[in-house]
């Protein structure tokens, strides 16, 4: 016989109580938290994704269920909580991480899930989101707290610790963790979550596992747990000591650079930044996250930078004095793998609002929010007469228009007739946009060949996931881009670039997008197979191995003629509009008829290889991807030493 638990009663309180399960009391509270920043408010936790299984369906499934549309009994008619089913645990954070990002990070979507696998679908999600620094709050069920029957149903058993479950694989890549084994535990935990959601510092993942049980408890709360909750997202100023250093340092500088990262969108700074370099005249880079930071016409503008940047930014960055990051991790790909700040001399000016990413480089660090720290950068600066040499903008100016001649030279289409190229069915859709339309990829050759060549025209359009380069995304976060754009009038085109090998991670979510009639525009690229790692692959001597989605050949191998897999039949089998492309002319027109369409709609096109025809231009610095020391085939030899040559100028900055 199980032992019976003895009901929870509150401690001692002042006030009056509400009997509600835990769940019940988590969902309520949930819907009672706001954020505020420059006067502006909105819901922190907007709508829950929600996948049910025996470890959350009676305890948030119902919840959810009292808390959705008017059905008699429920939270008040301010605080409902949408409800939104997925198909797939993964794909459920990916679409809440593009609800985040596309809403500033002031806003978040929550994610519940079952035991076992289940909860373990969501750790991709979940590092995605912490390492992009976008609010996501995970709701995994968990086992029983009371342990009654000991294992249950997809119970992980760890002999030398029994309060151990799988969500603990959630640990390192949340930003806050807990498990909540008694309702009364839920009152801090819940405080601490949106705590970490709000911060511009802290944010990420955030999960509290909830075991199955506990869910379903019943306890007296606190009335005052449910009162309208406002979190505030600071804008810190920089500390006067380090503005005073900053200026010196960009006073004194020839060559300054500044790269724009997604601290700069998070923080709404594109204007401020805009100001900045019309005062200053200094030019700007951008990594893939900060891309957009300014219109691609602006004079300042020389496009992305690092191993996916344009000549003109990376030219720039090797002989720059001084290198002003603003909201940038300085990730590899960005630094080139430690190649590409080359100066002897240069130094690295870091505004950051988290002093991690500040003091990265051996910078000097301007520890502030985004746009504070800009202000008060230009503000200090304006009253020196501090502005670059005419000279200077003239070399970065003219060799901007010259990187412009060969995007034209990449976008430009052969014969109407002719199957295009990657690069040309991106000049076709570059042709086709406007400054509404939203562009979302995260993995595969494309980051690379939007970040050089994309013509990015609004702050929000460039929309491309490169912290954790995750395939799969690029479908569910467009479905929480357009969740988070729907309210807009008119409906803002929504893309989702993809090609075959990341259709076939994830497509799940085009179920949802025909659920919820959103107008998901869906652009499949079949190139048969991993264009992007079969180029690296080739470049450090594996031959393009295992990366072809071809037959067995007769030795073996994977050379055989490509497989008949039809992915725009697929798309079409799971409620989506398909139009197929087999021309240059077929393209132009079904992607203008996409852009149109209300309902979700595919666009097929196969790509011709730039083996054949030109492709985009090559990497414009180096990017630090080991190769074997020693090999038998001297495509790896010749690649060994070819890796050789470029690490001998990789650098750390001290």
């Amino acid at each position: 016989m199980s032992p019976t638990r003895p009901a929870h009663r509150p401690a001692a309180s002042p006030g009056p109580t509400r009997r509600l399960t835990t769940a019940q009391a988590l969902v309520a509270f949930l819907a009672r938290q706001y954020t505020e920043r420059d006067g502006r408010r909105q819901r922190l936790i907007s709508a829950t994704w929600g996948v049910f299984g025996h470890g959350n369906v009676a305890g948030l499934g119902q919840a959810l269920l009292e808390a959705g549309p008017p059905r008699g009994a429920g939270p008040g008619p301010g605080h409902r909580m949408p409800f939104l089913q997925g198909r797939n645990e993964q794909a459920m954070v990916h679409a809440a991480v593009g609800y985040a990002r596309q809403s500033g990070r002031l806003s978040a979507h929550a994610v519940t899930t079952s035991i076992g696998p289940g909860a373990t679908n969501l750790v991709t999600g979940a590092a995605l989101a912490t390492v992009n620094r976008l609010p996501v709050l995970l709701l995994p069920g968990d086992t029983f707290a009371t342990r009654p029957a000991d294992p249950v149903l997809q119970q992980l058993e760890v002999p030398y610790a029994g309060d151990v479950s799988v969500n603990d694989c959630l640990r390192p890549v949340s930003r806050y963790f807990d498990r909540i084994t008694r309702p009364e535990a839920l009152i801090p935990a819940a405080l601490q979550a949106m705590r970490v959601l709000a911060d511009p510092v802290e944010t990420g993942a955030v999960t509290l596992a909830l075991p199955q049980d506990v869910q379903a408890e019943a306890y007296d709360w606190p009335q005052e747990f449910f009162a309208e909750r406002d979190w505030h997202v600071r804008r810190p100023a920089p500390d006067p000591a380090e503005l005073e250093a900053a200026v010196r340092a960009v006073r004194s500088a020839r060559r300054p650079l500044i790269v724009a990262g997604g601290g700069v969108r998070h923080s709404a700074a594109e204007e401020t930044l805009a100001a900045f370099t019309a005062a200053t005249r200094i030019p700007v880079a951008s990594t893939q996250a900060g891309k957009g930071a300014l219109r691609h016409d602006h004079p300042a503008d020389v496009g992305g930078i690092g191993h996916t940047g344009t000549a003109t930014a990376d030219e720039l960055a090797r002989t720059a004095d001084l290198v002003i990051g603003v909201g940038t991790r300085f990730s590899d790909f960005t630094t080139a793998s430690g190649t590409l700040f080359a100066d002897p001399a240069v130094r690295f000016l870091h505004l950051n609002i988290a002093a991690f990413d500040a003091h990265k480089l051996a910078a000097l660090p301007l520890v502030a929010d985004a746009r504070t720290g800009l202000e008060a950068l230009t503000a200090a600066l304006a009253g020196r007469g501090y502005r670059v040499d005419p000279a200077y903008e003239t070399e970065y100016t003219g060799a901007k228009e010259a990187w412009e001649e060969r995007v034209e030279a990449s976008f430009a289409a052969p014969a109407p007739t002719a199957r295009p190229t990657q690069t040309q069915v991106l000049g076709v859709l570059d042709a086709l946009v406007s400054e509404d339309d939203i562009l979302i990829n995260a993995a595969g050759s494309l980051p690379g060949d939007l970040h050089r060549l994309w013509r990015t025209r609004s702050r929000d359009q460039y929309h491309v996931e490169y912290g954790y380069s995750c395939m799969g995304y690029e479908i569910p976060a467009a479905i929480g881009v357009l969740l988070a754009t729907r309210a807009q009038t008119p409906h803002r085109p929504v893309w989702a670039l993809v090609g075959d090998g990341t259709y076939l991670m994830n497509p799940t979510e085009i179920v949802t997008a025909v659920q919820e009639g959103l107008p998901l525009k869906l652009l499949i690229l079949q190139n048969h197979g991993y264009a992007s790692i079969g180029g690296l692959s080739e470049a450090v001597g594996a031959e393009r191995f295992g990366t072809a989605y071809r037959h067995r050949d007769a030795d073996g191998g994977f050379t055989g003629p490509p497989l008949p897999v039809d992915l725009a039949a697929n798309a079409a089998s799971l409620g989506m509009r398909v139009l197929r492309a087999t021309t240059v002319d077929d393209l132009r027109t079904a992607l203008s008829e996409a852009r149109d369409a209300e309902g979700p709609t595919c666009v097929y096109v196969e790509t011709e290889t730039p083996d054949t025809v030109s492709g985009p231009p090559p990497a414009q610095a180096w990017w630090d991807v080991p190769v074997a020391e020693t090999a038998s085939r001297p495509a790896a030899v010749r690649a060994r030493q070819e890796y050789d040559r470029q690490a001998a100028s990789r650098r750390r900055h001290l």
